[in-house]
């Protein structure tokens, strides 16, 4: 174990996080850049006074468990993962939960699909990267925090899931990909945390749930019912990011059709409301 180097490799992690990141409000008087120590540690569920200790080079060696919320709670790459594990004395196993990083060649394939919406999810049905067409299909992902961003939770949880046609499709097949991501992940407490919500939540959710099943179909194709343009039918291609568990989803219209000039309108519009009031 290489106390110097993991206490300025925490430091530094640290620093480069802001709170907005992570759903933190930022509040007033902040002395260093990035998350406060104890933000850190209550995040990955340690106390601040072991986490301090691990920043000053006097702590002992951090169990794997400890490193898991230190990965998590600092947004470290797989990279920096595998990193952090080498430097405190415990090579790394498999990822605790899924990936929110997003390789730059898929967020660069993103801005160059003009005429499509695509976005990012993870595992879970993390919304972690879009386009521009994509915020103004669905929403301005930018202006929600991490955790609203999450597709099942909007599903199940009250919220409008977009107006889409296949709400109940969505539905069935998100329950079901998540059963299996859950498999993958069984020490991973956000994930555990976010089906104990929809299983609290959603009778529906809790329904589906209890079927154990784990195969979804794939939804060639969908309609939008967008309250500015009205109704835009799209194909819906799924693209699997698998060293990532992630998944591009890529919405189309047919040429020649309404639904083209609608997305072709909204690529101009953006995020803008046009009903809105001057």
């Amino acid at each position: 174990m290489d106390r110097r180097q993991l206490a300025d490799f925490l430091r530094t992690r640290r620093e480069r996080i802001t709170p907005a990141d992570v759903g933190l409000p930022a509040g007033h008087r902040r002395r260093t850049p990035g998350l406060r120590r104890e933000e850190v540690a209550q995040l990955a569920f340690i106390s601040t006074e072991y986490y301090t200790r691990l920043e000053q080079a006097r702590g002992p060696r951090p169990s794997r468990e400890v490193l898991a919320g230190l990965t998590r709670a600092l947004r470290l790459s797989d990279v920096e993962r595998d990193h952090l594990h080498h430097l405190a004395g415990a090579p790394p196993g498999p990822p605790p939960g899924p990936s929110r990083e997003v390789r730059p060649s898929i967020l660069a394939l993103l801005h160059r699909l003009p005429q499509a919406a695509a976005i990012v999810l993870s595992a879970t049905y993390d919304v972690l990267a879009w386009n521009d067409l994509a915020a103004a299909l669905m929403e301005d992902f930018s202006a929600l925090p991490p955790r609203d961003r999450n597709l099942v939770r909007r599903a199940f949880l009250g919220k409008r899931l977009y107006g889409v046609s296949d709400v109940d499709e969505f539905s069935a097949s998100a329950v079901r990909n998540l059963r299996a991501a859950a498999g993958r992940y069984p020490d991973d407490p956000e994930v555990a945390g976010l089906i104990r919500e929809l299983l609290d939540g959603s009778e529906e959710f809790a329904r589906l749930w209890a079927a154990h099943d784990v195969c979804a179909s794939p939804a060639p194709c969908k309609t939008f019912r967008h309250p500015v343009v009205g109704p835009i039918s799209v194909n819906c291609d799924v693209l699997d990011i698998t060293d990532r568990d992630q998944q591009v989803v890529i919405y189309t219209a047919d040429p020649g059709t309404p639904s083209e000039n609608a997305l072709r309108l909204l690529s101009v519009v953006g995020t803008q409301r046009m009903d809105a009031p001057l």
